[in-house]
């Protein structure tokens, strides 16, 4: 198939391509996952400021 004759090659392939599309899926979902962590960060931040 397509010349290349070992199996390990193959795998290695449908590994490299499998763990792209993972790290496709795995971006978007957490696309703006960070924004909230740092909004109560700097909430936490603001209120500490304000009660000194």
């Amino acid at each position: 198939m397509l010349g290349i004759n070992d199996p390990f090659i193959w795998l290695g392939y449908l590994a490299s391509i499998l763990s792209a599309l993972l790290c496709l899926v795995y971006g978007a979902y957490h696309w703006r996952g960070g924004d909230e962590e740092q909004m109560v960060k700097s909430s936490a931040k603001k209120a500490a400021t304000q009660d000194q």
